[in-house]
């Protein structure tokens, strides 16, 4: 009988100060992030196998790899990520990897960067030194930004990694996480009053990325300004919440939201601006994009007792709702009591 392992890491809803976590603003500035996991996961297994084989199986992109050993394994474009965490966890021993995650892929609630989390959790139990949240966050980072060159930020890894509502700085290298102690008044009112839903358009924030940090590096003042302005609301935000102050919170989600509309063209398109226009209409104080923007999900904020009007509208307009909670713990492993045979 053969041991099972397996991990699960949470996907996360972005509240204000994305791209300040992104260089080199990050790194020249020092960027400011609020975000929150919720209990949406990504799931990895591991299954040990007697021979050298390596199966790697992605339920999400029904894909399916088989090679002889470790040394097989090579970058061409087909589940790269999952091979990415063998190759650089060092694992040499033959297993079936199965990976599904519950987001849409290029939703912007950072599911590719929970799969890289969940996948690290997940070698790392055949390892006899464990890792630490943060030495997990940062890994999982080197897999998708220095092994496979995949522009980004820092917050989705961290995220993940923690779990909780996160208040995180960065001055590169350093990253600098508190979970912000709300009560369980504030949870719970934000859990009934907020909407997430998918656009039904997939993004890429790769080719975002490499526009809005370009014209940063430019000096362009509109991009400079509106980034600024984002470190601030996300300070800003800590304060709201840490207060209870949920009307301030809805109206800084919006102050954000015009602020990244502000980096570039492509972070909205006529579909998100109908459902924005919906969704005020019908009740919603505040919302955003959730990550690069350009497509995925958007998260709003509505009025007392008017997110069912919201809802409504939303899903006339053909958005799909995601429920969710707020997930409290980050990245969880475990070695499973069934056996595979």
């Amino acid at each position: 009988m053969n041991t099972i392992i397996r991990s699960r890491a949470p996907i996360r809803v972005d509240f204000s100060g994305g791209w300040t976590d992104v260089p080199p603003f990050s790194e020249r500035e020092g960027g400011a992030v609020i975000n929150a996991t919720i209990n949406r996961y990504t799931y990895a297994t591991l299954i040990s196998r007697a021979d050298d084989k390596i199966r790697i199986i992605s339920a999400d992109f029904e894909k399916y790899i088989e090679v002889a050993d470790y040394r097989s394994l090579e970058y061409d474009g087909n589940l790269d990520l999952i091979k990415a965490a063998v190759r650089v966890l060092n694992v040499q021993t033959g297993m079936d990897i199965y990976v599904r995650c519950d987001a849409p892929p290029g939703s912007g609630t950072g599911s590719s960067s929970s799969i890289s989390v969940a996948l690290i959790g997940l070698l790392n139990n055949l390892q006899p030194v464990k890792f630490s949240p943060h030495e997990v966050a940062k890994l999982a980072r080197k897999l998708e930004v220095h092994e496979l060159f995949i522009a980004g930020g820092k917050q989705d890894y961290y995220a993940s990694a923690l779990g909780g509502v996160n208040f995180l700085e960065f001055d590169d290298p350093a990253v600098s996480s508190s979970k912000l102690q709300l009560s369980p008044a504030v949870l719970r009112d934000m859990e009934k009053q907020m909407i997430l839903c998918y656009t039904g358009q997939s993004r890429l924030s790769g080719d975002i990325i490499k526009i809005v940090m370009g014209a940063y590096e430019r000096n362009e003042k509109k991009t400079c300004d509106a980034l600024r302005n984002l470190k601030r609301i996300a300070y800003d935000m800590k304060n709201a919440l840490l207060s209870g102050n949920l009307h301030d919170f809805a109206r800084l989600m919006g102050e954000n939201w015009e602020n990244q509309k502000a980096l570039d063209s492509s972070v909205t398109n006529p579909r998100i601006d109908r459902l924005f226009e919906v969704a005020t209409a019908a009740g919603a104080l505040g919302g955003k994009a959730c990550g690069a923007g350009g497509g995925g999900c958007i998260l709003f904020y509505c009025n007392e007792n008017t997110e069912h009007l919201v809802r409504k509208a939303l899903i006339a307009e053909g958005a799909q709702i995601i429920e969710f909670n707020f997930e409290h713990e980050g990245l969880q492993s475990w070695i499973s009591p069934i056996s595979a045979s």
